[in-house]
């Protein structure tokens, strides 16, 4: 008999929690306005930027993720996004439904808000860097990055119980410490 495997899943029955929601390419603000008809809390960070043509120059509200919305929903609402027109699925880590933290959303909110010109750019993990595993029955725990085997497979050694335990994780589980 093969064994199930339990996916991670941070929707709660009455605490909201912010998820991301991929969208059709250049749906954002449309996807936004629809949630927002429907009484979903939702956040679409923008970033104001300088367009110039030929003849003429324009200040544009761009996504600042392109083809991500934020929302904060409590799980009754799940179902309530995914039937939003233009909203794809959730945006999921290795097949976990993993919430977004209020800082960083805080942060987002904070940065699109002071700043013009934001450029988006995906960090790298490099040998050596630490990292926080973001997803899993390890969720909160962090270490460094050991050995980069392959696109696929991570070796990471844990400090926080006083001892170093190598352990393999998943690159979509793991998030570099600043």
């Amino acid at each position: 008999m093969a064994s199930q495997v339990e996916y991670e899943n941070h929707l709660h029955d009455t605490k909201p929690k912010w998820f991301a929601v991929y969208t059709r390419y250049k749906r954002e603000k449309v996807v936004k306005k629809f949630l927002d008809k429907k009484g979903i809390t939702s956040y679409l960070p923008l970033n104001k930027v300088v367009r110039r043509w030929e003849r003429k120059v324009k200040n544009v509200e761009l996504p600042l993720i392109n083809c991500y919305v934020f929302v904060n929903i409590v799980k009754s609402d799940y179902i309530h996004v995914l039937e939003t027109e233009n909203v794809l699925n959730f945006v999921r880590f290795s097949k976990n439904l993993i919430s977004i933290p209020d800082e960083e959303i805080e942060l987002m909110k904070r940065v699109t808000g002071e700043f013009n010109d934001i450029e988006i750019v995906q960090s790298r993990i490099t040998k050596g860097d630490r990292v926080e595993i973001v997803g899993g029955s390890l969720t909160g725990t962090t270490g460094k990055l050991v050995e980069k085997e392959n696109k696929k497979r991570f070796l990471i050694e844990l400090d926080n119980i006083g001892y170093s335990l190598l352990i393999e994780v998943d690159p979509m589980l793991l998030r570099k410490i600043y």
